[in-house]
């Protein structure tokens, strides 16, 4: 609570010295803490159901009402297809946490089988981001069924978030070699990378408190010339230093660290942890490459996800109970 405090704290100072709208960041603040106080109460009184309602939920926003939410980027060029991938991978994340959560062998093989059909809902609706990510949690979670420490598993991901982010940071800078810039150029599309390098500007043109959150928009040439502009950079890493500033992205990287933290703290099973962790670090990965953290929906989602596995279970749930776990595997934190 004290970080996410700061980060609104923060949104409102630099919104009233720079004359910004801290609206977008001040509910995105507030939806994730309510999922993640949802997710703690559902996780702790019925994990493998709120699991599985999370999962369900996200693939429902996905399929029978992809636009629920309204939101500024629904016809922009780069469109909904950062909110799509990250639901689907929330989705995943949480019907492997029911997978884990649920005391009987049978159940748990169902229930991966279903994380497993995720894949296919994500091919159907097109959204190759979302496929890929829905793969690497359910392959994660399958893996986590045979680690013994969590700490190794959480410090890769939280590995992989940095990389992501140092990459699109590197692109925006333009000191990749050329051919990894072409590369990634092709694939993240010419006018993404343009707004990543306004965004950069800004953040150099004002270290210290940014230009004000909600003015990306009124300052990006690349926006200035879109005939749909959505006021995104598409990078929630660079949004936050144009527009908050350096102290911006110490918070915005401090609320992901407390969340491999407050992860391997876990009084639940490692597995939960490690499938929950991959979930939460894909729609980390495409928040430093995407617009994913823009929809209320996706944040909201990662309250709820982040809850479910950090609740404390009660005494009766079995996945609470080391005996439950496969066959040498401890629930170590180490």
């Amino acid at each position: 609570m004290a970080v996410l405090g700061a980060c609104a704290g923060w949104c409102l100072i630099t919104a009233t010295a720079r004359a910004g709208r801290p609206e977008g960041v001040l509910l995105a603040v507030l939806a994730v803490a309510a999922g993640y106080a949802c997710g703690r109460i559902g996780g702790a009184l019925v994990p493998v159901a709120a699991s599985c309602v999370v999962g369900a939920g996200g693939l429902w926003l996905v399929v029978v009402l992809p636009h629920a939410v309204p939101t500024p980027d629904t016809v922009a060029p780069l469109g909904r297809a950062g909110a799509t991938a990250a639901l689907l991978a929330l989705s995943a994340g949480a019907v492997c946490c029911a997978a884990w959560s649920a005391g009987r062998r049978a159940v748990r093989i169902a229930l991966h089988v279903a994380a497993g059909g995720t894949v296919v809902v994500a091919a159907a609706v097109g959204s190759e981001a979302g496929t890929a990510a829905c793969v690497g949690v359910v392959l994660c979670s399958l893996a986590a069924g045979r680690m013994r420490r969590r700490a190794l598993g959480l410090a890769a991901l939280g590995l992989v978030t940095a990389v992501v982010a140092a990459l699109a940071v590197g692109l925006a800078r333009n000191v990749l070699p050329t051919g990894l810039t072409a590369a990634l150029e092709g694939q993240l599309t010419p006018h993404r990378v343009l707004l990543w390098r306004d965004a950069l500007h800004l953040a150099e043109t004002d270290p210290a408190l940014g230009s004000g959150p909600g003015r990306f928009q009124q300052l990006s040439p690349t926006l200035a010339g879109s005939p749909l502009p959505d006021g995104k950079p598409h990078s929630a890493v660079l949004q936050a230093a144009a527009e908050q500033g350096v102290i911006g992205v110490a918070l915005l990287a401090a609320a992901y660290c407390w969340l491999l933290y407050a992860l391997w703290r876990s009084a639940r099973s490692t597995q939960v942890v490690l499938a929950a962790g991959a979930a939460l670090t894909s729609v980390a990965a495409m928040a430093a490459a995407g617009n994913a953290l823009s929809f209320t929906t996706v944040t909201a989602g990662v309250g709820l996800l982040a809850g479910i596995a950090t609740a404390e279970p009660l005494p009766d749930d079995p996945s609470h109970d080391e005996a439950a776990a496969p066959a040498g595997v401890r629930d170590g934190r180490d």
